[in-house]
């Protein structure tokens, strides 16, 4: 492919092609809009073809969110609730054990539970979530909990975040998700969450899980009050604990939703800017294997167009989601993997299937719920 190249982008074009290390001027440039889109597109391609040549994967998952209340009042969520609100809920034992069958039935992998921090529910009830779930259905992983959630667990039990990932281990936690991780940089962070769980917190959590072999994703939620220095200043923390580490599986830039949330007055980011929030991170984050276009938040047509702007992964068919259809996400609630492996071919790539931990899932027959694990996709867990 012959890349056409701003005078601007020389040098980062000559580190890209090299396959030298990116810096945090490189960044800001990458974000400068006086940039043409394109050009920095072709240099994410180049390295998401070099990494993860012309596959582009997918899973077969379903949300859990089991409460919506939460002690939290983020001014960018939805989905909180209070309490007493009418629209507060906390699940049961049996609804949650409806939902894990509802997953097998339907061929899933993986189960995603994130949730609210319900003031009057003890470790023991999520830590119970866990339990049921992979007593009743050992084949299905458990991606459970974000940081902020673990050390909300920390606080209530006064024990260490190692105590509590081990008691997760014990019962069945497969792995972390990425959210929570917000904006690291105290300038946002303390404007759109400042009592939830800081950077260091967040980003500790992640290296004690990943040292304890728990494999996570990471996340940047833009397009609120930021500006691209914040933005390179996230992706290059991620970057630095991924170096210690080698424990994050993928990298998820969410972008920011603002219907029914107190940031309201804020616009949705355009199609161009998530697109060049794909780009960059794929520049950026050259120790992370895999860059994710969530379609829920992207919109399907951003998430396909992702596919040539440094993205490898398109997120799976996410039954029951709540959180970001709270905040005005207008995509469907769930795609088929007909719908998953169309608008990938149709974005010129080759739909692979996998499970949480990127090994590939093979299907045989026409009984949709059997399938078994292939070879692995990504690399093993580099532990410190």
């Amino acid at each position: 492919m012959i890349l056409t190249t701003h005078p601007r982008l020389k040098p980062i074009r000559d580190k890209v092609e090299a396959g030298e290390r990116l810096n945090f001027d490189d960044g800001m440039l990458l974000y400068d809009e006086s940039i043409p889109l394109n050009d920095v597109g072709q240099l994410a391609n180049l390295v998401r073809e070099r990494v993860n040549g012309n596959r582009t994967y997918y899973n077969i998952n379903t949300h859990l969110n089991p409460t919506n209340v939460c002690v939290y009042r983020c001014n960018f969520c939805a989905f909180r609730s209070d309490l007493r609100s009418e629209k507060s809920y906390a699940m049961n034992d049996e609804q949650i054990l409806q939902r894990g069958q509802e997953a097998v039935d339907n061929g899933c992998t993986e189960m995603h539970i994130v949730g609210g921090l319900h003031h009057q529910k003890k470790f023991d009830w999520y830590l119970n979530i866990v339990r049921i779930l992979h007593d009743a259905y050992p084949q299905i992983h458990l991606k459970a909990w974000t940081g902020v959630e673990l050390n909300w667990f920390e606080f209530m039990e006064k024990r260490s975040i190692a105590d509590i990932l081990r008691d997760l281990l014990d019962v069945g936690l497969g792995s972390l998700p990425g959210g929570g991780a917000e904006i690291f940089h105290p300038e946002i962070r303390n404007q759109i969450c400042e009592h939830k769980a800081d950077a260091s917190h967040w980003l500790d959590i992640h290296r004690v899980a990943h040292g304890l072999g728990i494999r996570s994703n990471c996340t940047m939620l833009y397009g609120m009050l930021e500006n691209a220095y914040h933005r390179v200043d996230h992706l290059l923390r991620l970057r630095e604990l991924q170096d210690e580490t080698g424990g994050f599986q993928t990298f998820i830039p969410l972008a920011f939703h603002p219907d029914n949330t107190g940031l309201a007055h804020i616009p949705k980011p355009s199609a161009f800017q998530d697109l060049r929030t794909v780009a960059v991170s794929r520049l950026l984050l050259d120790n992370i294997a895999h860059i994710k276009a969530y379609w829920i938040m992207l919109g399907i047509g951003t998430a396909q167009a992702a596919q040539a702007y440094g993205a490898d992964d398109i997120d799976g068919t996410v039954r029951h989601e709540l959180i970001y259809h709270d905040a005005g996400a207008t995509t469907p609630e769930i795609l088929s993997v007909d719908d998953m492996r169309r608008l990938i071919v149709e974005a010129g790539r080759e739909p692979v299937e996998r499970d949480t931990l990127y090994r590939e899932v093979i299907r045989d027959g026409s009984d949709f719920s059997q399938w078994r694990i292939g070879e692995a996709i990504s690399a093993p867990l580099a532990t410190a």
